[in-house]
């Protein structure tokens, strides 16, 4: 495994674009810190500080951040693509079967990655938020300030999700903007199977199917935190009808995702004449 991962981490680390990526994806995490201390005057009539709101307190600090967090996967998900589709158009992945390397090896080397790189963005994530929950937070109990740590689990399951599928378009399409495009493609086809299910039968069977889709599996791993704001917000005594939590089934839905398309990355490359 670590022999896979160096040879794959040294194929990135000598392209200058692929560096530039990396490099975007794990700064941009650290915004959040700058959100939690961003600080606006309202023309002296009220001064506006989102850490004083409770915004970044334990243990709903794990939740928004990891949220927000992982809106920027974007930017490796470009790595991803192109670490397939340079491999047709340099014509490497050729040399690299030639010189001994399988083909079940070299989609290892690159799904090998794709959970190094999500491991290390999700060790970042959770340092962000300890430091600006130690920040802003009054709670020093040790099981309070970790209670809330399995959005980490979830933000790192859902980083590994979407960048197989990413690696699996890669592989059927070889070329980065054909399979970035599919995404959105795929995006709309959840979205169209949705609503004929919902004209066809009811809005419950489609949401249950919806629900099973890659993209929608993915988001629901960790659900917008804006109901969960609200809901600190309302007095004492109210119910809050929300489920904000995360839930085992969404994590093994997004496994058996990662598992399919990592399957299916290696059924194509072995079947195809290169």
């Amino acid at each position: 495994m670590l022999r896979l991962l160096q040879l794959e981490l040294q194929k990135l680390l000598l392209n200058k674009a692929s560096k530039v990526l990396i490099f975007i994806s794990f700064i941009l995490p650290f915004f959040v810190i700058v959100l939690s201390s961003l600080r606006i005057d309202f023309f002296g009539y009220f001064t506006l500080e989102l850490g004083h709101y409770g915004l970044f307190n334990f243990p709903i600090v794990w939740h928004i951040t990891t949220f927000f967090a992982a809106q920027f996967k974007l930017f490796f998900a470009i790595v991803v693509v192109s670490m397939i589709g340079n491999e047709y158009s340099n014509k490497t992945i050729k040399q690299n079967l030639i010189d001994g390397l399988s083909k079940k090896e070299f989609v290892l080397s690159k799904f090998y990655t794709i959970v190094f790189f999500s491991a290390v963005a999700t060790i970042l994530i959770f340092l962000i938020c300890l430091f600006i929950g130690l920040y802003y937070s009054s709670i020093d109990e040790f099981n309070l300030i970790f209670r809330g740590t399995e959005f980490l689990l979830a933000y790192f399951v859902k980083l590994v999700g979407f960048f197989s599928l990413c690696l699996f378009l890669g592989m059927l399409l070889k070329r980065s903007a054909f399979a970035l495009g599919f995404l959105f493609i795929l995006f709309m086809l959840e979205w169209i199977i949705f609503w004929i299910v919902s004209w066809q039968i009811n809005s419950d069977v489609a949401w249950s199917i919806h629900n099973f889709m890659p993209l929608q599996s993915m988001w629901n791993l960790i659900d917008q935190p804006f109901q969960r704001i609200a809901i600190s917000k309302v007095p004492s005594g109210e119910v809050a009808m929300y489920d904000f939590a995360v839930h085992w089934y969404e994590i093994a839905i997004v496994l058996g995702w990662t598992a399919i398309f990592t399957f299916l990355s290696y059924r194509l490359l072995k079947k195809r004449d290169l």
